[in-house]
């Protein structure tokens, strides 16, 4: 027995250290599943939303308005549905706040996009819009996200997704009427 490593079969090595290169895995993420489309529908709904919105019927003036609420309910509706895809507790957590997260900030790149005017002292009704969506879409993602992981071994999504979106459609329109 001396100290040395033997030599490894060629099996026993990846084949992307034999060839030298990285290669992907013969298994990748599944794109054709079910959830992974739910957990990526959840995350652009709010953008898709708000540029709908803006492109459809630019808002004309900053605050609280139908469609604002709208984009609010979808980004925390969205998180909440991302994070019931995920399992386990820190999954949930993550995956909620995640995509809420990834909604938000693409929900103010699309209200900066869109506004078709560029203003020096005041922002532009769209960016206004997008801007309070996201960060009330974000306290109520956040409280839906602190949820989520008490919920995550549930078999019924649907709870997964209804408890923690209630709360954090609650917690979203309550810091949406405070900024507005």
């Amino acid at each position: 027995m001396s100290g040395s490593p033997q030599p490894a079969r060629d099996d026993d090595v990846p084949i992307s250290v034999r060839l030298g290169t990285v290669v992907p895995p013969e298994d990748p993420e599944d794109w054709t599943q079910p959830l992974t489309w739910v957990a990526a529908i959840g995350m652009v709904a709010a953008p898709l939303l708000a540029l709908a919105w803006f492109w459809v019927a630019r808002p004309a003036e900053a605050g609280l308005l139908p469609g604002t609420l709208l984009v609010i309910a979808a980004l925390v509706l969205g998180g909440a549905v991302t994070g019931a895809t995920q399992m386990g507790p820190v999954r949930a957590f993550a995956g909620t706040l995640g995509a809420a997260l990834f909604a938000a900030l693409a929900t103010v790149i699309v209200g900066a996009a869109t506004a078709g005017e560029r203003q020096v002292a005041t922002a532009s009704p769209t960016l206004a819009n997008a801007t309070l969506a996201a960060i009330a879409g974000l306290a109520g993602a956040l409280a839906a996200s602190t949820i989520a992981p008490s919920l995550a071994g549930m078999p019924s999504r649907a709870r997964r997704v209804l408890v923690p979106g209630a709360i954090g459609l609650a917690v979203a329109v309550l810091v949406a009427r405070l900024l507005a």
